[in-house]
């Protein structure tokens, strides 16, 4: 899985998934050339690489042992971690279409990872529990309609999108939408807190995260629930709700495309020539999961922009592990924390090859883009449950 071996790194994770998905197991070799997998030799997932276009080698099996020992060596910054079941993955995702792509389903088609699509009637009837790993992209929990107000306000889907999500929320006993968005995100909570996995991208992140803060709090203006907002809203966020943001403040005008000051999106000063981040390195023996996470090819990563484009470093939890990062600009890209008994990862940014996405944008085809390192750190998150699970030593 190094830069100059593989002709697919995207396809290679899918090529591990099937693996899984036949009762195989698989050793991740974190950071031993940009952590490769070691699969056994069976013709079929070697007829199934070909197919695939997947670069492979095939070794003996004291070549196997000799690089599982220098793996283990005390010296070397690598580890073995054992993969053992392909974990089943929900994508949280309304029923109608919307005008813009998800990063996430369209790596995992493009990989070959089969997925179901969940909403929030299934979150709500506890539906989550049949799932080890959950996806949320561009989604607003707050139910102010991910702010689109003053651009998109008289736009047929805009339009469309709103009386869908008030018909929803009526159907499933709420008032207002906000209402049945934070329902919905006490449940994912409750997934994470029971050990579920949850990987959130773009304005998903924050607003997630402020949905929970603002909890018994009106935040809404009234062209998003009929109503004006609490006075003095700000004052009564409870920062101990949330999962990984902290002393943020609520952007109030309806009329800017912005949550909070969590997103450093109009903060940032950043060309896109130079707009990279850095991918932390962590100790694979001792910290193997951020490992697993940061797994890449290259540790220097094209930026790119979403409503939620990157998270404002003061405003982070300190319990968070920020894995990735401009440290010039203040900003975090990638953070990683546990809640209870599970995990959470936030990904700031909408879509790792398309620098700025905008609203009916074309789809990105990641044909175009099989060695992806943007793309390759939300498939480390996708096989991160399938891990066998090794109490850390930190």
């Amino acid at each position: 899985m190094d830069a100059d071996s593989q002709a697919n790194h995207l396809k290679a994770y899918g090529i591990t998934y099937w693996t899984l998905e036949r009762e195989l197991k698989v050793k991740w070799l974190l950071n031993y050339r940009g952590g490769s997998f070691l699969l056994p030799h069976i013709e079929s997932i070697e007829r199934e690489c070909k197919i695939r276009g997947v670069s492979y080698e095939l070794i003996s099996d004291s070549k196997a042992n000799e690089i599982l020992e220098l793996i283990d060596s005390p010296s070397q910054n690598m580890e073995a971690v054992i993969l053992e079941k392909a974990p089943k993955i929900a994508v949280y995702t309304p029923k109608s279409d919307v005008p813009w792509d998800d990063a996430v389903t369209l790596v995992l088609t493009y990989a070959e990872i089969p997925y179901e699509t969940i909403y929030d009637e299934e979150v709500l009837n506890d539906e989550l529990l049949l799932y080890d790993w959950l996806h949320l992209h561009h989604e607003d929990f707050t139910g102010q309609y991910g702010k689109f107000y003053r651009a998109y306000r008289s736009a047929a889907w805009y339009i469309e999108e709103k009386r869908e999500a008030e018909a929803l929320a009526q159907k499933l006993g709420y008032e207002k939408v906000s209402q049945a968005k934070l329902a919905v995100a006490l449940k994912i909570r409750d997934y994470v807190v029971g050990g579920g996995f949850m990987f959130a991208m773009c304005s998903a992140t924050d607003s997630f995260d402020i949905a929970l803060a603002a909890e018994g709090v009106d935040i809404c203006e009234p062209m998003f629930d009929g109503d004006g907002s609490d006075p003095g809203y700000q004052n009564k966020i409870d920062y101990n709700k949330t999962f990984a943001f902290t002393n943020f403040t609520l952007e109030r005008n309806p009329n800017v495309y912005e949550f909070s000051s969590i997103d450093m999106t109009q903060k940032r000063q950043v060309p896109k020539m130079t707009d990279y981040f850095s991918l932390m390195e962590y100790s694979a023996k001792w910290d193997p999961i951020p490992t697993m996470l940061t797994q890449n090819h290259t540790a220097l990563v094209k930026g790119f922009m979403g409503q939620t484009t990157s998270f404002t470093r003061d405003e982070i939890k300190s319990n968070v592990l920020v894995m990735g990062e401009n440290k010039s600009s203040g900003e975090a890209r990638y953070i990683h924390g546990i809640k209870g008994k599970g995990f959470f990862t936030f990904y700031g940014g909408h879509d790792p090859e398309d620098y700025t996405h905008r609203v009916g944008d074309p789809k990105t085809e990641l044909d175009l883009h099989p060695t992806s390192p943007g793309y390759r750190l939300i498939l480390n998150n996708v096989l991160f449950p399938a891990a066998k699970k090794k109490k850390q030593k930190t």
